[in-house]
């Protein structure tokens, strides 16, 4: 298992007076650091990119790189270099690159809490279950960075394009009216969608329109007809083929499947 992802070290570094790595070569292990004091920098070879309290750093293996702390205010990092033939893939999903090695993150907290555990477990012994325990919890923490990096900030045009279309999803919307309220074009909306979701504005508001006619079927007893129009919906049929090609049965069957 542990061939797949596999933490081979960890650590925490208080106030990193005189931290300074340079690997021309890179290194065997993908590196991740996250800042929750100070500051300092990162270089992937396209430039210094600063790093302050609340970000991470993902440094893909074999990747020529150097960083350190702040002169006057050096940070405080926790940090971990990880192996394993899944490491590409999660890397590729928190979407870094050379350019852009910088994650925002929203969860400081979970993130920090993440890398202590995996400090903690190292700490005890690194006997086959304790590396698969850790592996689980850096599974948890790329996961973690993926989400930060994909979910739109607070107040960001996608954010508020989204939240629009939840607190609708028993109505119509038409792309074109909603780009207009949220202040940018028709196709850069539907270029953020796209990107954030893998879909485009509609599907995600059909998503919201069946996840809602679910949780009808799974706790109410409305006829078909009656949460088709909650959800906004005038024809019932159409509803129907519409949840049906979604889930693979109508919504009739999907009420009488056992779940959980």
């Amino acid at each position: 298992m542990t061939r797949r992802l596999v933490v081979t070290d960890a650590g925490w570094f208080p106030d990193a007076v005189g931290h300074l790595r340079i690997r021309p070569q890179g290194a065997e292990e993908g590196i991740v650091l996250v800042c929750i004091d100070g500051s300092g920098w990162v270089d992937l070879g396209s430039g210094r990119h600063r790093v302050v309290p609340g970000t991470a750093v993902l440094i893909p293996r074999d990747t020529p790189h150097s960083y350190g702390a702040d002169n006057e205010r050096p940070w405080t990092i926790w940090w971990c270099h990880l192996l394993g033939s899944d490491l590409t893939d999660l890397w590729t999903a928190t979407g870094v690159d050379r350019s852009k090695p910088v994650i925002s993150l929203r969860a400081l907290e979970r993130v920090t809490a993440l890398l202590d555990e995996i400090v903690s477990s190292l700490e005890r012994d690194q006997s086959p279950a304790r590396l698969i325990a850790t592996a689980g919890i850096a599974w948890r923490l790329m996961t973690q960075f993926v989400v930060d990096r994909r979910l739109p900030e607070q107040g960001e045009p996608l954010e508020r394009a989204m939240r629009y279309l939840e607190e609708r999803a028993d109505g119509n919307v038409r792309v074109w009216e909603l780009a207009r309220l949220i202040g940018i074009s028709p196709s850069h909306l539907g270029a953020l969608f796209r990107e954030a979701t893998g879909g485009g504005v509609l599907a995600y508001h059909k998503g919201l329109k069946m996840a809602r006619a679910r949780r009808y079927l799974d706790t109410t007893s409305l006829h078909v007809s009656e949460i088709a129009r909650q959800i906004g919906y005038e024809d019932p049929f159409y509803f129907s083929r519409q949840f049906s090609r979604m889930h693979g049965m109508s919504p009739s069957d999907y009420r009488l499947h056992r779940k959980g």
